[in-house]
């Protein structure tokens, strides 16, 4: 006996990330539905090795499904979702809507995985932020051992996590660099993305930060400790998939290189790279398709008494997005509804 399940927002990058990591995870599903806006409607997607034709968002009914995860955007979620969600449906939300709604619980299963019996308060589940989801599965371990006092990272993120339109954006901006009669003025983005990179990503806010950053900073708290301190500078470079980062941690006690590379190994999640020679790092291009957070350069900060530098890079459709939204589905499905 498997699960009734709905995929909002099909035709997008994620939604379809969704059904390709729900067939590759051999989730265990009895009846699926596709869902698109109405300019989409009728567009066919794989899932496995079935075909399956969108239906209408707007017209239709959540009574009878388990789950459905969502991948439409605030606008579209603030809408259907609570629809959903009063007919019995529990969403799990892709958007960043209800990730600081105190009544709706933020989860990355390697991370906070007990947070999932507070769905009930309004049948909803929030997926994190995508640079936000990398970070903390690799920073939960670590926590756990020497309690982290502040966190400073800087962002690399991919254009996939503006959507289609950016990527294309980045395709036709490269390719008239090499053909000086085609001009490709920014669309998605304020500056030129190819062969560049852009200190921006979401809007300004009044303290100067950008609305990404402050997402950091405001999940990470909510996710993994209220008390950690975190300080982002979110930046977009030319890279078709895979988010990658910088981190600095200072902890409360000494956690030495050695122990931590250690700690993450033996993490779920995570992938340990860490050769210090050339090339005994991972970058963004070998993390695509991949469902795990890589982590290299791990080393002390002599700047710091209780300092530890590190990168981590993942691909930000599948863990930044789909892959934890499935894995929450999983979870769900464990803990709670337990069918399948």
């Amino acid at each position: 006996m498997g699960y009734r399940v709905v995929i909002a927002g099909a035709t997008g990058n994620v939604g379809r990330e969704m059904l390709n990591i729900l067939a590759e995870r051999q989730f265990p599903v009895d009846e699926i539905a596709v869902l698109a806006s109405r300019k989409s409607l009728g567009t066919e997607v794989t899932f496995g090795d079935k075909t399956l034709t969108t239906q209408d968002l707007d017209t239709f009914d959540f009574a009878g499904w388990d789950m459905a995860l969502f991948a439409v955007g605030s606008d579209a979620t603030k809408k259907y979702a609570p629809k959903a969600a009063v007919a019995g449906c529990v969403v799990i939300d892709n958007s960043s809507l209800y990730r600081y709604d105190h009544d709706v619980p933020l989860i990355v299963p390697e991370v906070n995985p007990q947070a999932v019996h507070g769905y009930a308060k309004k049948n909803i589940i929030a997926n994190p932020n995508c640079s936000t989801a990398q970070m903390v599965v690799a920073l939960k371990p670590l926590h756990d051992r020497a309690k982290i006092k502040r966190v400073v990272v800087s962002t690399y993120q991919s254009v996939s996590g503006s959507g289609k339109d950016a990527i294309d954006e980045l395709w036709d901006q490269t390719k008239a660099v090499y053909n000086p009669t085609q001009d490709v003025p920014p669309s998605v983005y304020t500056k030129q993305i190819a062969f560049n990179v852009i200190p921006h990503i979401d809007v300004f806010l009044d303290d100067g930060s950008t609305k990404e950053e402050w997402k950091m900073v405001a999940e990470t708290k909510k996710i993994i400790d209220p008390s950690i301190k975190v300080t982002a500078t979110c930046v977009r470079v030319p890279v078709f998939v895979g988010h990658s980062e910088a981190i600095n941690i200072e902890f409360e006690d000494f956690l030495d290189e050695d122990e931590a590379r250690d700690i993450l190994r033996e993490a779920p999640g995570i992938m340990v790279i860490d050769k210090r020679e050339d090339g005994g790092y991972v970058t963004p291009v070998e993390c695509v398709g991949d469902f795990a957070t890589f982590i290299s350069r791990i080393r002390q900060d002599s700047t710091l008494d209780n300092g530890l530098n590190l990168w981590c890079v993942s691909d930000n459709l599948r863990k930044g997005a789909a892959l934890n939204a499935v894995q929450i589905a999983e979870l769900l499905g464990r803990e709670v509804l337990k069918k399948g």
